[in-house]
């Protein structure tokens, strides 16, 4: 049974930084594309980062450009996301998401992954 779980979300200080880890179960993360989403109090679920299959396509919400990296390690079939200089507006849950068709040319919506885990929260707070 294909599972992805989130980890690494806390209650950071604001300028502080977290690392996500998005594991997979079941299959191999790499033959998948990989995004990352967030949802703020009070509105919808928005397109965080992409990553290919592979690695070679990255794309980043152009907001957070320079503050968030997303990586891949194959050993650990996971896929990061390192959030530095976090803001009180990036509090909310995080979620990983999975598909195997997505080529993340584009930073990808919502609606093209096939495959989610349960979330992990951020809280920017001081």
């Amino acid at each position: 049974q294909l599972q992805l779980v989130e980890s690494g979300g806390g209650l950071v200080q604001p300028g502080g930084s977290l690392r996500l880890s998005c594991t997979g179960s079941g299959f191999t993360l790499d033959d998948y594309a990989i995004g990352w989403f967030r949802q703020a109090p009070g509105k919808g679920r928005e397109a965080v980062s992409c990553i290919s299959k592979g690695g070679f396509k990255i794309n980043y919400a152009d907001v957070l450009k320079g503050r968030f990296t997303i990586s891949r390690d194959n050993a650990k079939n996971t896929v990061y996301l390192q959030m530095n200089d976090l803001k009180p507006e990036d509090t909310g849950p995080y979620y990983c998401a999975a598909d195997w068709a997505r080529q993340c040319n584009v930073l990808q919506s919502e609606l093209d992954f096939l495959y989610w885990g349960q979330g992990t929260q951020v809280t920017v707070s001081s």
